[in-house]
């Protein structure tokens, strides 16, 4: 129980902090939009990191450091990308405002100025939860091989410990998902989503920037 405990603990330590990843399920279950199948991505994710750090794939990082480099130059210019995007979007207004009339709804203005109904294809926002869960060096630094270690710390009662690391990433993912969607009432305005958008574009780029600094130092 104690190592169920301990994982969990160290599992919420690293997960709960302002991320490339949280803020893109945030944003997702502000929208209300394929909330679901983006937590079940990053829950997924993360146990099979956590697994296959504790099955001892952390040495093999260890051994070949190149690995990290590449997944840290591939997820700074994603980062970059997303941020670009996102700015685009606050430059433009072109993020959408939920539609208090129907719950789960959003709406963007069209150029008459009514409101259409506006939704993301599934494909897209998949891809892009699983770019920014995998090509983010820190994951592997951190889920794989520091939790790795530590498990491994815990001998027979390790799997022990990466089953309470699985549930906090459950718990948190799910939280964060589908708890966002009541700071709907604050993003009912295309305003609230340029801000928004921007807000997102500063912690994009802030990451891809953070990514590569201790390379080019």
């Amino acid at each position: 129980m104690l190592s169920v405990l301990s994982g969990l603990g160290l599992g919420l330590s690293l997960i709960v902090a302002i991320g490339a990843q949280n803020v893109f399920v945030l944003r997702q279950g502000i929208r209300r939009e394929h909330v679901l199948a983006v937590v079940v991505i990053c829950a997924l994710s993360d146990a099979a990191l956590i697994i296959a750090g504790v099955a001892g794939l952390g040495f093999v990082i260890a051994a070949a450091p190149w690995l990290v480099v590449v997944a840290r130059w591939a997820g700074a210019l994603f980062l970059l990308t997303y941020g670009l995007l996102a700015a685009r979007r606050a430059w433009r207004g072109e993020g959408q405002a939920l539609d208090a009339s129907e719950p789960g709804g959003e709406t963007a203005p069209s150029a008459g100025g009514t409101a259409t109904a506006t939704r993301t294809a599934l494909a897209p926002v998949l891809l892009t939860v699983l770019a920014l869960t995998w090509l983010n060096p820190h994951v592997y630094l951190d889920t794989v091989l520091m939790l790795g270690s530590i498990a491994a710390t815990h001998g027979e009662e390790r799997w022990f410990f990466a089953a309470g690391a699985v549930t906090a990433s459950i718990l948190w993912f799910t939280a964060l998902g589908f708890g966002a969607r009541y700071l709907g009432r604050w993003l009912r305005t295309p305003r609230s989503w340029r801000i928004l958008d921007a807000l997102i574009a500063v912690v994009m780029i802030a990451l891809a920037v953070s990514l590569v600094l201790p390379v080019l130092g």
